[in-house]
Formats: C-alpha cells, structure tokens, sequence
C-alpha cells in the first residue's frame, strides 16, 4: 500500500491547523508543512533528496527552498559549502497567488537562469519549470489539489478524506520532480519513472470509476475492446480490479515498447516521441486494439490519462538514447 496519503494527510492537515489558528502571516507560516512533505517523499528515494531552507545567495537572490541530493548535505542537515542543489529550488507563494503567473514572474527566470530547475508552489499548485529540448524554460509537469484558495479551504477541513483523493497523485509527482534530471540514461531510472507514472494512472483510472457511482463507467468501451482483444471477461469486483490494472500495465508497456521500436529507427537529432501517434509502431494486436479505444480524447480525458501519457512522452525525450541503449539489454524482448 503506497504511504503517499499518510504523508499527505500530515501535509494537510498541518495547514488546516496553522490556517485554523489566525495567526498565520501569509506563505512563510507554512513553510514548515511544506518542507516536511518533500523531505518525507524525498526520504523514500535512493539517493535521499533534502529540503533546505535559508539558502544563501549564489548569484540569483534567495529562492525559498533548495533540493539537495544525499551526499551533498552534511551530518547537521545543512548543504556542503558551494554547493548547487542538483534538485533546484522551490519558490512558495500564497494560497491567494497564482502558481502559473509566479512561474512567469521575473524571479523565478532569475532561479531558472542559475538553478536550471523551478518547483514553484501556493501549496494547492505545484508547478515544475525546466527546460525543454533546445534548452529553453518551459513548464514540465504540474499538480492541482484545489481549483481556488476558497476550494483549497473548504478541503481542508477533511484532510484525511481529503488526503484519500489526492495523496498518491501529489506524492507520486513529487517524487519525479525530485528525481528529475535535465538527461536520462541509466534503464533502470527510466524504468522508475515511468512506474510512477503507470501509479499516477491507475489511481487516476480507479478514481474516476469511483466517480461514476454505480452508473455508466468511463472505461466501458476500452473495457469491451480489451476484453476482445484477450478473449476473456472481466467479471466481479475482482475482474474490475484486474481489468484496471491490466489497463495501465498495458498501455505502458506499450508506450514504452513504441518508444523503443521509434527510436531504434535512427530517429534524427531533435525528433519528438508522441505517445499519440505510437500506435503506428506497435505490432501486437492487443496492443493495437488498445490505442485504437485510448486514443479518442473523449475517452482519455474523463480519466485524466492524456495529461500522464503527455508527461510519460516528455520523460522518453528527455532519454539520452545513445547512451541509454548502450546499457539496454539489446536480447529482452520488447514487442
């Protein structure tokens, strides 16, 4: 069972708490909650990342937090003299503030041109800021926890219930924001992210069959083709369970088997993977009948898979290939 909604509910209900007292000063009062969330994600990784506060100035200003990897803090958890987090840094805003128009602002451009990597957050939204193939700013991946800080409130007065819809999507995306490198290259770091990823999914597709109470399932057409497509039916509570997990498993081994066959075509310098057109590189039936059904964004969207598929895709172009399919095993099969 993943821990991410325990560390949540801690998360959130630490803010109700500060917020509930009416002696919060804006961001800074929650500074606390924040830093013991990522550090309890960052804690489950191998190398361990570390949340600093206090950061001296190395030629940008002061961002709020920096992300230190492991080896590069000393045993009183404070960084090794000049030293650059290898994580980034975090700028926290309000809950009243705009994550996006923060990410645009002229002080994160100023982290970004320095640090190279920008987590910035109102501690409802979480916005990563990297760079993109040509080595430019862009927004990578982002994770919402309430529309508005009214609805952020409203939320937090059940941080368990709370925590129990959001706490494996938030701690899944904050440990890829802190396993993020500008480059991948070892299989088996690629291979946890995109099982981070296919965790994201799932819970995703479990929520939203939640949502349906008992009434139309958003999945029943993928359902149906999968079901054809293996000869088989999914039947009961534990079929559902089956079935779902199935999904997931399949579309990314699928995704990544596309990838693989994609790239191994001596794709130029510069091409772009998309997961959306990768059915054109899959030989397998099943696989083929899947993407058939998952590609129609009127399926994709109610379960909030597209924006997953359109992260996973990002992640497999930011694979160094050369050096990735150097340590491949060339002899496993991937089709």
């Amino acid at each position: 069972m993943s821990r991410f909604p325990s560390i949540v509910e801690t998360y959130l209900g630490d803010l109700r708490r500060i917020r509930a007292s009416g002696g919060a000063t804006g961001e800074r009062s929650s500074y606390g909650p924040l830093a013991n969330l990522i550090n309890a994600v960052g804690a489950g990784l191998r190398p361990k990342v570390f949340c600093v506060g206090e950061l001296a100035d190395q030629g940008a200003g002061h961002p709020d937090f920096g992300l230190y990897a492991a080896r590069q803090v000393q045993r009183g958890g404070q960084p090794k003299d000049d030293q650059l987090p290898e994580h980034g840094v975090v700028e926290v805003k309000s809950a009243d503030d705009d994550a996006w128009l923060t990410a645009e602002s002229v002080q994160v451009s100023k982290y970004w041109g320095r640090y190279r990597l920008v987590l910035v957050t109102n501690y409802r939204d979480f916005l990563l800021v990297g760079e993109d193939e040509n080595g430019s700013p862009a927004g990578l991946e982002s994770f919402r926890l309430a529309a508005d800080a009214e609805d952020f409130d409203r939320q937090l007065e059940k941080p368990r219930a709370f925590a129990g819809r959001v706490g494996v999507g938030l701690g899944e995306y904050l440990r890829r924001v802190l396993s993020h490198r500008a480059r991948l290259a070892e299989p088996r770091d690629l291979a946890e992210l995109l099982a981070s990823h296919a965790r994201d999914a799932l819970a995703r597709v479990e929520a939203a069959e939640g949502e349906s109470g008992g009434g139309v399932s958003p999945l029943g057409a993928v359902r149906g083709a999968l079901e054809e497509a293996l000869g088989v039916q999914f039947k009961g509570e534990r079929g559902a369970n089956f079935f779902r997990s199935t999904l997931v498993q399949t579309l990314f081994y699928g995704v990544f088997s596309a990838w693989v066959l994609w790239a191994r075509l001596r794709q130029p310098p510069g091409s772009v993977f998309s997961w959306y057109e990768a059915v054109r590189h899959l030989r397998s039936p099943v696989l083929r009948a899947l993407y058939h059904q998952l590609s129609d964004p009127g399926r994709l969207q109610p379960l909030g898979l597209e924006e997953v598929l359109d992260w996973t895709a990002a992640a497999l172009n930011r694979v160094d290939r050369s050096a990735f399919f150097a340590r491949f095993d060339e002899g496993q099969s991937v089709t």
